[in-house]
This record gives C-alpha cells, structure tokens and sequence, in this order.
C-alpha cells in the first residue's frame, strides 16, 4: 500500500512538471519569450531605418507673382523627364526672341555639318554668338545657313527658321512682322511655351546633333557680362534666371542660358527673352515693357520667376538669393 501510495505521487509530480514545461517550450517556439528576446533572454536588437535624404532642389510648377508694368509678360517651364510644360495662362503668346535665337542659328548651323568641323573662324564665331551674343558673328552663322534679310513671300519663314519649327517641334513660331524689318532673326515670334521646347530641343541633343550638343551646353553655360555691360553690337548676357536660382542647384551641374534684349524704339519696349536649361528643366521668360524701365528690370523679373519656381520651397537650409528688390 505504501509503495503505491509513492507510485501516484511520482506519477503526479511527473505530470505537474510536464505542464509546467510545455508551456514554455512552446512559447519559446513560436517566439513568445515572455523576457522579450529571441529565447535567450536578451532584446533583439533590429537596426533603425536609414534616414531618408530630402530631394534635391529643383524647378518645378507652381504659382508665380509678379508685379509686373509693362505691355507683355509670360513665361513656360518643361519638366525634362517628362515633358510636361507649365506657365502663365498667356504662355502661348508670342513676343520678339531678339538674341536667344542665336543659340538656335548656331546649333542648326553645326547640326547641318554632322561631324564635319568648321572652318576656326566659323567656330569662333559661333562661340563669340553665345557667349558674347555679338550680332557680327551671328549674322555670319546665320548667312552660311541660308539665312538672308530679304522681304519674306507671304510672310513665310526662311530655311533657318523654318527647321527650328519643324526640328524641335515649335508649335506658335513665326516670322517678325515687322515693316522694313522682315527676314530679321532677331524680330521672329515665339512663345515662352515654345522657348521652353527649343531649350529642351538643345539640351537633348536634336538641335545641333551629336557630334555639336556638348559643345554648345558648355559655350551656354560660359554666357559672360553682366548686365551693365553692354555694346552697340554685342553684350554681357549672364544675368536673369542664374540670379534667381539658389547654390544648391547651381552646384547640382552647369545651367545652360541665352538671353535676348533690345530697347526698340518702334514701340518704345525693351523686349527681354530669358532661357536657362539643365538636365532637369528648361525655363523660359518673355516680356515687352516701356524702355525707361532699363534692361535691370527685366533681369530682375527673369530672376523672380526662377525663384519662386524652387521645389522645395526654401527652408532655413536653402540659401535663395533675393535679387529683386523694388520691381
């Protein structure tokens, strides 16, 4: 009787201690270890997640103010990745592109020799035209082109203006109608729409081909004189859209630019054309405002709308500069 008595009692204990030990073994199985660890009763240490880097300054659409005084303003920005066009509800408005057009003359012109190289005056030439703008060597360019001043038949483009409409698909371009003055590259109409599609037609390569693109982009991005310098023929063109564009997207790579400007005395404008292009957007401004003005006035609006264009907005962090002061 005794001997059974300890029988059930082993019996007993071995079972109590059976219950006691399956429960934690299974916790420790499916991972429930009540010490908050992995079974070995220390925490599991799971790295933090990387800190996400903010984007990196860029142009892209949004709203823009300007207090403007004048007879015409507009202007057109296009994502280069994607191709969308956005600006003022007049971007489709045309107005005189004075001498942005000679980045055009000059790459069509070096589009047309393939990989054939110019003679070195043509080629400095073309150089003196984008960096200088000097009007002497764009009318050369212009003239090897086909280019001539003559009265146009019913208004239709010449040879050079007609393959910038047809190459870099320009949908509101024409000839400058202006009395006396018709054939004149610098009087042709273009949209700030359409400005902005010759800026991408550049930058990709289309308009002076793949032999001549990188040397254009680098002689635009080396555009010299500020905007008090200026002479009868020629003139400083750095100045509008690279002043209203912050260190950290200058820095990001060059910024290709050719400004148009000239006081006409015809309808007392100055008629002002800004474009700057990267590899990320190409921005165009256009204006037409009374030649009391001066030519700063202009370069302040083209800065304004650069400005205002940066996404992300600027922070503590993102040096923006102010050129505007007093529109």
């Amino acid at each position: 009787m005794r001997s059974r008595v300890i029988m059930v009692l082993a019996v007993m204990a071995v079972l109590l201690g059976t219950g006691l030990l399956v429960p934690t073994a299974y916790a420790k199985l499916a991972g429930d270890d009540p010490t908050g660890g992995t079974g070995g009763g220390t925490a599991e240490k799971v790295p933090a997640p990387a800190p996400t880097a903010p984007p990196a300054p860029t142009l892209a659409a949004g709203p823009v103010t300007v207090n403007f005084k004048g007879e015409f303003f507009a202007w057109a920005l296009q994502d280069r990745k994607t191709g969308q066009l956005s600006g003022s509800k007049n971007m489709t408005s045309t107005s005189s592109t004075e001498s942005m057009l000679k980045v055009w003359i000059v790459s069509d012109y070096l589009r047309e020799l393939g990989d054939q190289k110019p003679p070195a005056a043509m080629l400095k030439n073309a150089s003196l035209a984008i960096r200088d703008s000097n009007d002497d060597a764009t009318n050369r360019i212009y003239a090897k082109s086909g280019g001539s001043y003559r009265a146009l038949d019913n208004g239709q483009p010449g040879p050079v203006l007609k393959r910038a409409i047809t190459t870099c698909g320009l949908k509101d371009t024409k000839p400058g109608n202006v009395s006396g003055y018709e054939g004149w590259w610098s009087f042709t109409r273009m949209s700030p729409r359409d400005a902005a599609r010759l800026g991408d037609c550049i930058a990709d390569g289309t308009a002076a081909g793949p032999h001549w693109t990188k040397w254009v982009l680098n002689e635009m991005a080396q555009v010299r004189g500020s905007v008090s310098k200026q002479l009868a023929r020629a003139g400083g063109g750095r100045w509008g859209i690279i002043d209203g564009l912050p260190d950290e997207i200058t820095k990001q790579g060059p910024v290709a630019m050719k400004n148009g400007w000239t006081p006409l005395s015809y309808d007392g404008n100055w008629h002002v054309s800004c474009l700057a292009v990267t590899d990320k957007w190409s921005l165009a401004v256009m204006m037409r405002y009374p030649i009391r003005q001066q030519l700063t006035y202009g370069a302040k609006v083209c800065a304004s709308v650069a400005t205002q264009l940066v996404t992300p907005q600027p922070g503590a962090a993102l040096k923006v500069p102010q050129p505007l002061g007093k529109l």
